[in-house]
């Protein structure tokens, strides 16, 4: 289950790519539309004649509430079937290239210095190396651009390393964290042809990459599960205290 990050990199998502499309649906699934993007979108805060890049993309959800603010849309993912369900769905929405974030081509769609912003919605747990992804987010940024991120919150959702507890005596519902501080490489469930990797690391490991990218934290927003119909009292105080969701907003200096 443990690998060492420091070798491991990240894979393209070809060989689940029909689950997840499946998963998502084209607009995303319900905890993007009612959390994870509106998240984002915050964090972000895209204006009319700006232009947005999308680093690990996907098949492009974020396209169309982008647009939807007048901004222009460049979306780069490792995965060409993503990418390709990106044009098929959201084409008419900003453009998509296939791409390793954290070794950007050289593409036309890509100039250095010519975004005002750039995001990572729910992929940064994704990519490895983060230096690298950092950097190349703070390459793609003019002097002053705006970095966004939204990921699971890594200080209460540690792949295999974390759970859900229950106190008998208290009648509380708790967060049990197995690891924390040691940065994890994670097999996740294999989905039809293949499995991916999720990436651990410690919050301050993103401030590090940050700070590395010369990219300065600006911004920290944490956000709760959604409530679930029939829930108990102790769940639903449990969603409401535990965060899901961190976002990130830091400006290139």
């Amino acid at each position: 289950m443990k690998r060492n990050i420091n070798r491991a990199r990240s894979q393209s998502w070809d060989a689940v790519a029909q689950w997840y499309v499946g998963w998502t649906g084209n607009n995303g699934s319900r905890y993007h539309r009612a959390l994870a993007v509106p998240l984002l979108l915050e964090m972000l805060d895209p204006r009319a004649g700006e232009h947005i890049a999308d680093l690990g993309c996907g098949p492009g959800i974020l396209a169309p509430p982008v647009a939807a603010r007048g901004a222009s849309f460049v979306g780069i993912d490792l995965s060409p079937r993503l990418i390709a369900e990106a044009r098929k769905s959201h084409g008419k929405s900003g453009r998509f290239v296939v791409g390793d974030v954290t070794r950007l081509p050289r593409h036309v769609h890509l100039p250095v210095g010519g975004f005002d912003a750039a995001c990572f919605l729910l992929s940064i747990q994704d990519i490895n190396p983060l230096d690298a992804a950092m950097a190349s987010a703070a390459r793609l940024l003019k002097p002053g651009g705006r970095l966004a991120v939204v990921m699971l919150h890594p200080c209460f959702r540690v792949p295999r390393q974390s759970g859900w507890g229950w106190d008998e005596g208290r009648g509380l519902k708790f967060r049990r964290l197995d690891s924390y501080l040691t940065p994890l490489a994670v097999p996740m469930q294999s989905h039809g042809n293949g499995t991916t990797r999720s990436y651990h690391r410690p919050l301050g490991a993103y401030a590090e990459a940050l700070s590395l990218a010369g990219l300065a934290l600006t911004g920290i927003r944490e956000v709760g599960d959604l409530p679930v119909q029939g829930d108990s009292r102790a769940d639903r105080r449990a969603a409401g205290e535990f965060p899901l969701f961190l976002g990130l907003r830091a400006v290139k200096l």
